[in-house]
């Protein structure tokens, strides 16, 4: 059966088809009486209109293009979460993609987004390089969520990820831990921040730094441990991690059980994110919150000043986090 067009709610409604259009635009000048039976036919019928359809007759679109970085990060679910809210407060539509945690996906995928031609285009901690993101700013607004830019034609929102990190070492070196270990995000745009804010708390407590190179998956926290394993013998192994992310965390604390060390009793584990994986009873993990949801509307409200608001200049949003402590640290043991 063929889709119900414009012209099939005009027929069965008794109206033209430029008065339907309005009616889908939900405009004003409609008496509420036509506006009833176009509705009442469009339901009838099971009329949808077609969103890229309207944008394009109407110059404007009302479609945000999202790519998440990574399905599997529970964290971008939140931020996701926060964008949708206030995407249906402003009469928007998102339409989602990921690039896999792959420069070229992301590449492919933000291309895929263009095609829309969106009023607008949320990046979630892309890997992107700076030019790609520079070209695309050149078609459609751009928000970088968890990344920071220079560019003009780009607006940004983040937490302070070294505040962040400080906090963490904060929280153990008052609990008496002296060997803190920093398992950081590697690649991640979001790595140096943390791992900044992890080297200037240790200095802050007369503490000696030891960073070890890992990724925010959980297979990387794992490989980390492993790492730490082959280089400390268990009288004089680190008794706190600090980790990139709650993802991270996590690994670091199954490759730590597997080798016979308890959390928090053996080691003081601290993830950053605080992700609903961070609050399972039986994770229950010690972390570091970015304000996620708010995240996400401060990106939609963002885009929504430069298409309607006729913002040129950009914006910086820097939002705090803040220590959640659950039980994966306690005092050290050694």
């Amino acid at each position: 059966m063929a889709r119900p067009t414009m012209e099939d709610v005009a027929e069965r409604a008794g109206v033209s088809r430029a008065l339907v259009s309005l009616v889908m635009r939900n405009s004003p000048k409609v008496s509420e009486h036509r506006r009833r039976a176009v509705l009442e036919a469009a339901k009838e019928l099971g009329y949808q209109p077609h969103i890229m359809a309207r944008s394009l007759a109407s110059r404007t679109s009302n479609i945000v293009g999202v790519m998440v970085s990574d399905l599997r990060n529970a964290f971008f679910a939140d931020v996701v979460e926060g964008m949708d809210t206030a995407a249906q407060e402003s009469g928007l539509e998102l339409i989602l993609n990921t690039g896999r945690r792959s420069a070229a996906r992301e590449r492919t995928a933000l291309e895929s987004l263009l095609a829309f031609r969106p009023g607008g285009i949320i990046l979630l901690s892309p890997i992107l390089p700076a030019a790609a993101i520079r070209d695309a700013a050149q078609q459609a607004p751009i928000v970088l969520v968890s990344r920071g830019s220079a560019i003009a034609e780009v607006d940004t929102v983040n937490d302070d990820g070294e505040t962040g990190a400080g906090l963490a070492v904060d929280h153990l070196a008052s609990l008496g831990h002296r060997r803190i270990v920093h398992l950081d995000g590697g690649s991640a745009f979001t790595a140096p921040p943390r791992r900044k804010g992890y080297r200037a708390a240790m200095e802050r407590h007369g503490l000696e730094p030891m960073v070890i190179p890992s990724e925010h998956t959980d297979s990387a926290g794992m490989a980390a441990v492993q790492k730490l394993l082959n280089l400390f013998s268990r009288d004089n192994f680190p008794t706190a991690l600090v980790c990139g992310n709650d993802f991270n965390a996590v690994g670091a604390m199954s490759a730590l059980e597997e080798a016979g060390l308890r959390v928090p009793d053996d080691v003081s584990i601290v993830g950053y994110d605080n992700t609903s994986l961070a609050a399972l009873r039986h994770v229950s993990l010690t972390t570091i919150d970015q304000p996620r949801v708010q995240m996400g509307r401060l990106a939609i409200e963002a885009l929504v000043e430069r298409l309607h608001a006729d913002r040129t200049a950009p914006v910086r949003r820097r939002l705090q986090p803040s220590l959640v402590v659950r039980s994966t640290t306690s005092t050290p043991s050694n």
